[in-house]
């Protein structure tokens, strides 16, 4: 696979099937000039450009053009953790991006205030340079330590005002999410404080029943943290906070479709509960692309066995190996249909985000990136574009 930039120049892509936006277009070109699509059809329509790349030849037969993927948590790859800085940051963001993931929010895990905020600050420095890092996501330390997975539950607190706004004013408007345990004390009142700096605040490493996580969503909370991980699952007298999001058409369902966050069948029922609104995310953590071993996943010590990432002191999973052109197969596997598979990867994560005007399409105007997958959905090369305007 080999990654290209889109940022100059004039460029065709054609005999693809174009997968955008829940639709399939067979024999489809796509037009970028200076890193935007600025065309889209079928057949041999196309005007010459300075480069034309026939799919079916660099692909093979049934060659797979979809948008750029898109991010929304992952903590690291190819033996990075993101919690380390600038270069760990783009080490693992070169590893990711050669499995199709153009853009990525870098997520951080539960650390001393003063840590974190440091590490804000240095990201949101970053994104002046690296135009691939779209922001920041706050994977604690406002979770519920009844539920802390892989965050040392002694550096877990309580969403105290002053502390929110220390780590959202560090990020200087890079922060994109935040998840929280609305339970805790002054939960609900934090998710409005981030919802109302311009952050989305999600649901997640919480005890929340069905009424609190929908009282979450009243208050402005739009994402559930990796649905079914590290909270209450379904029972059929206690619905829990996955049905609370499946029921509310505001809110997107983060998955992890590695077939160990999540059965295939689990992963299925998500796609079909909430149409349109599943954001496949990796939750990548240093042993992405890399080998079984020692990690550390920022205070916690992890072990990789045979791909599976576990918390040395709990067993708790910690985080995955996974790639989102992995994801990509585990669902169409698990039986979701291809158009939504990918929307999953593109369209709905950037929504989520806020950056759905320029990236997650293949149509004009939108920021050109792009992935040329095979048949068999396995990446042949990526396109990057500029910075979002």
């Amino acid at each position: 696979m080999s990654i290209h930039s889109s940022a100059t120049g004039s460029l065709v892509i054609h005999s693809a099937r174009i997968v955008d936006r829940g639709e399939i277009v067979e024999d489809g070109w796509v037009r970028f000039a200076d890193g935007e699509i600025v065309g889209r059809g079928t057949g041999t329509t196309w005007e010459p450009a300075d480069e034309t790349i026939d799919a079916a030849e660099l692909a093979g037969p049934g060659a797979v053009l979809t948008p750029g993927f898109v991010d929304i948590h992952g903590h690291g790859g190819a033996g990075a953790a993101f919690d380390d800085g600038v270069e760990a940051i783009r080490t693992g963001r070169a590893l990711h991006r050669a499995h199709g993931t153009t853009r990525a929010v870098i997520s951080l895990v539960t650390a001393p205030l003063d840590d974190l905020a440091r590490s804000v600050a240095t990201i949101a420095d970053l994104m002046e340079t690296d135009a691939d890092i779209l922001g920041i996501h706050l994977e604690g330390p406002f979770l519920d330590p009844a539920h802390h997975g892989a965050h040392e539950p002694s550096l877990l607190r309580a969403p105290a005002a002053d502390d929110v706004a220390r780590l959202l004013e560090a990020g200087r408007g890079t922060v994109r999410q935040v998840t929280i345990a609305p339970e805790l004390p002054g939960g609900l009142d934090a998710i409005r404080q981030i919802v109302a700096a311009g952050s989305a605040a999600a649901v997640g490493h919480t005890s929340a029943d069905a009424t609190m996580a929908v009282a979450a969503f009243e208050a402005g909370a739009s994402i559930l943290t990796h649905a079914f991980n590290a909270m209450p699952g379904i029972h059929h007298r206690a619905p829990g906070p996955v049905l609370a999001a499946a029921a509310d058409h505001r809110v997107i369902l983060e998955a992890i479709a590695d077939n160990v966050h999540l059965d295939p069948h689990v992963i299925k029922l998500i796609f079909d509960s909430a149409p349109g609104r599943v954001a496949l995310i990796t939750d990548a953590m240093a042993a992405a692309g890399s080998a079984d071993g020692h990690y550390d996943l920022g205070a916690v010590s992890v072990t990789v066995e045979n791909g599976v990432a576990r918390a040395d002191d709990t067993g708790s999973i910690a985080g995955s190996t996974l790639t989102q052109d992995v994801a990509l197969r585990r669902a169409v596997d698990a039986g979701a249909v291809l158009p939504e598979a990918v929307r999953a990867l593109t369209e709905t994560p950037a929504r989520a985000i806020g950056r759905d005007a320029v990236l997650g399409s293949l149509r004009a105007g939108m920021t050109a990136d792009a992935v040329l997958l095979d048949a068999e959905l396995r990446v042949a090369r990526v396109w990057v574009g500029p910075r979002l305007r």
